[in-house]
Parts: C-alpha cells; sequence; structure tokens
C-alpha cells in the first residue's frame, strides 16, 4: 500500500507537469545518460530542479534516493534510468549532501579532529547515492535554518538562547531533522552542543540570535539548561495535574447527580489534594523562571555596561567631548520625534481607496489650471514691473539731460550759441521720442 506522501507527489507532479503522460517525451527522460553532457543536460536540468522542487514544496529536509526514484517518479512500474547519474551530479554540485558529511558536534574533540585529520590526508572516494539511507537538500537546510533562528529570536531577546534538545526536535520535526540542523548551524558556528550530566542526563543546544559568532560555553550555560529543562519538566507535570483536575471533577458532578454522596466525597477530598500538589508545583516554577529572569537580566546588564565601556573608550580615543555627545543625542531624538510626528499623520490621513478614478483626473485636472493661473500672475507682474521700471529710468535719463544743459538769454545772432541751442533742441526731441 503507498504512503500518502507518494501519493500527494504523484498528484503534485501531474499538476506541475502538463505533458507527464505524453509517451514520447517521457521515453526521452526516462532513458540513460549517453554522449556528452551537451546531449542529456537540459534533462538533468529538468530532473535537479523537480527533485528540488518537489522537496520544497512539502518541507521534506531528508529524502531517501530509492523513494525518490521507485516511488514519486514511477511510471505503471517504469522507473527514471538516469535518476542515479542525477542524483550523483546534484550531490557533486552541492545541491543534496550527505548526513556524515556534515560534522557531528555531539562526538568529542578528539573524534573530530581525528575526522579533520583523515580528511586532510586521504581523499575520501565518492559515495554511491544511490546506496545512502537519506540525503539531505541543501536549500531546504538552509531555510529551515533560518527559520529556526527567527522562531527563537521571536521568543528571546538576548544575543543567544538555550534550549533543551527536546524543544530543539520538536522546532525542527524531529530527531533526525534535528541532528542535521545541529550539524549545519555548528558548522556555521551559529550553534553549540550542550550535555550535563547531573543526577539525569540533559542534553541542549546554544543558538545565536545575532549576526556575530556565538560565544564560548561557561558553567552558567550548564546551569542555565539545567534550569530551563526543570521549567519544562514541572510545566509538564502542571498539564498532567490540570487534567487530572478536570477529570476527578467531572466524576464528582456526576457521582452527585447519580445520588452517591459518598463516592462525590472522595472525589472531592482527591481534589483537594491535587490542587494542593499543583499549588507547590506552581510555586516551585515561578521561582525557577525568576531565576532565569534574574539571569537574563543580568546578562543583558553585562552587555550594557561593556557597550558603555565601549563608548566611553571611543569617546577618548577620538578626543570627543560630552556636550558633542550630547549635542548628537537631541539630534538623534529630534529626528526621531520629527519620524514618528510623520508616521502617526500619515496613520491619521483618510483612506481614498473608495474614491474613483474619474474623480481624480478631474480633481487633478483643477489643480493643474489653478497652477497655469497661479504662474501667469507672477509673469504679468514681472512684465508690469519690467515697464515701470524702464519709463523710471527713461524719465530720470532725461531729467538728468535737461539738468546738464546750459541755456543762454544772449541773442542768437552770436554763431556760438545759436549751434549750441540748435544742438540742444534736437536731444530733447530725440529723448522726446525715445521716452514715447
Amino acid at each position: 500500500m503507498e504512503s500518502a506522501t507518494n501519493l500527494r507527489v504523484r498528484d503534485f507532479i501531474a499538476k506541475e507537469v502538463a505533458d507527464w503522460d505524453d509517451e514520447l517525451i517521457a521515453v526521452a527522460r526516462f532513458k540513460a545518460f549517453s554522449g556528452q553532457r551537451c546531449d542529456w543536460e537540459p534533462t538533468f536540468r529538468f530532473w535537479k530542479h523537480f527533485i528540488i522542487k518537489i522537496a520544497t514544496h512539502f518541507g521534506l529536509l531528508l529524502i531517501r534516493p530509492s523513494q525518490v526514484k521507485n516511488d514519486w517518479f514511477n511510471r505503471g512500474g517504469l522507473t527514471p534510468l538516469c535518476l542515479d547519474d542525477v542524483l550523483s551530479l546534484m550531490y557533486n554540485e552541492g545541491d543534496i549532501t550527505r548526513t556524515v558529511d556534515l560534522e557531528d558536534p555531539t562526538s568529542g574533540r578528539f573524534s573530530q579532529l581525528v575526522r579533520r585529520v583523515g580528511n586532510l590526508i586521504t581523499r575520501p572516494p565518492t559515495p554511491d547515492i544511490m546506496a545512502e539511507q537519506c540525503v539531505i537538500v541543501t536549500a531546504m537546510l538552509k531555510d529551515k535554518a533560518a527559520e529556526v533562528v527567527k522562531h527563537l529570536s521571536e521568543s528571546h531577546w538576548n544575543s543567544s538562547c538555550i534550549v533543551t534538545m527536546k524543544k530543539f526536535q520538536d522546532m525542527c520535526g524531529g530527531p533526525d531533522e534535528a541532528s542535521v540542523m545541529l550539524r549545519y548551524l555548528s558548522g556555521c558556528r551559529t550553534a553549540q552542543y550542550l550535555s550535563v550530566n547531573k543526577k539525569d542526563f540533559l542534553e541542549g543546544v546554544k543558538v545565536s540570535l545575532s549576526a556575530g559568532a556565538l560565544s564560548s560555553i561557561t558553567n552558567l550555560d550548564y546551569d542555565v539548561l539545567h534550569l530551563i529543562w526543570t521549567t519544562e519538566k514541572l510545566q509538564l507535570q502542571l498539564d498532567v495535574t490540570d487534567r487530572r483536575y478536570e477529570l476527578l471533577r467531572k466524576s464528582a458532578l456526576a457521582s452527585l447527580q447519580s445520588g452517591n454522596k459518598k463516592l462525590a466525597l472522595n472525589y472531592a477530598r482527591e481534589l483537594k489534594l491535587v490542587t494542593q500538589s499543583r499549588e507547590k508545583c506552581s510555586s516551585l516554577l515561578n521561582r525557577v523562571e525568576e531565576v532565569l529572569s534574574v539571569i537574563a537580566d543580568a546578562e543583558s546588564t553585562k552587555k550594557v555596561t561593556e557597550a558603555m565601556q565601549i563608548g566611553a573608550r571611543a569617546i577618548k580615543e577620538n578626543k570627543i567631548s560630552v556636550e558633542d555627545v550630547d549635542l548628537c543625542l537631541r539630534d538623534i531624538q529630534e529626528s526621531i520625534d520629527s519620524h514618528k510626528e510623520v508616521e502617526n499623520a500619515l496613520e491619521r490621513m483618510p483612506s481614498y481607496v473608495d474614491i474613483e478614478d474619474e474623480d481624480i483626473e478631474e480633481e487633478f485636472k483643477k489643480l493643474e489650471l489653478a497652477v497655469g493661473q497661479d504662474a501667469q500672475v507672477p509673469a504679468l507682474e514681472k512684465a508690469f514691473n519690467e515697464e515701470g521700471r524702464m519709463a523710471s529710468e527713461a524719465a530720470d535719463f532725461i531729467s538728468d539731460t535737461f539738468s546738464n544743459l546750459k541755456l543762454s538769454d544772449r541773442p542768437a545772432e552770436k554763431p556760438g550759441i545759436t549751434q549750441a541751442v540748435s544742438e540742444g533742441d534736437k536731444i530733447t526731441k530725440k529723448l522726446e521720442m525715445e521716452a514715447v
């Protein structure tokens, strides 16, 4: 009987590939690779793209090569003969990888060192991908890793956080997926494996939530892991107690309705004991959470103190005065306030989704007309002022010219005077014509 996943994959293939049932095209796709790469390159790209697309659509981090070949792309008993080569090429190009290719952080440091030295001395042989139990889709690994870090960032406000292995497995989708995710994040220096063996063997993961590399493990991290494990255990006990309390309450009510007061009284006594047990468990949980809160506050205070020290050192090195720093902070605050005012004004603006396009066009034409009229008025004023200025300059020039003329009352028979008067008349007539 086929699994539900295989059926869903086949339905997805039928929807995505319109010519999937075309016999001629299917023969070309299902045949083995031969000749040069340029001959079968398009077929390889088709299978590669489709395998990654199916894994992304269904959120499959791990895929089984045998399942891909025999179940996903089975057409009436026919399977792609080229799929062995396709998966091998995908492995060589980094589209898929094996679990053993990722370093296991749960192993000891000595084992990790031996593995690295062995890889440097001898080159591992090319693996048979079809013989692998599972392979990892690289694209899905990167996407899921980003989702895990984002999910933790939404519930933690420090630069790093510690979670138990159980919670980490729940976020990743299972133990196998969590193991792969831990290997990948450890290789990226974004996560570190934690284990402590006190009364119980505890496992956890420390994850960096910032862009920087993860800090080294300290004794405090192990204590925090134990406290977080305690809170999860107490919360689980509270959930069990609440369910038991609800069952006892329903049984007590049923006994009262049936008239069995003695049995109802026994249920009431058990309810009281369960309530007392819950109060003790809840009180202990609150105390543990308070300790975790104090540790988180202390870590945050330490970060702030370090930042202040770095800032003070930078101020001294750059010879910046306190007044400059205060002025800069004021400018920043003013910019923030202005930005908030703009945001508030935009939020208070009415919505225009109900206005028709014709109304907008008509209003826009009115605005254009008003702007054109406003532009004509300054132009007329400018022309009028220019004309008045020119007339005023001409009048001043005429006045100055007349004031500079030296007219005389002597008789006209003298040639010099007559010539002077005639020249003055000519100048006067010329200026009057220019003024006009």
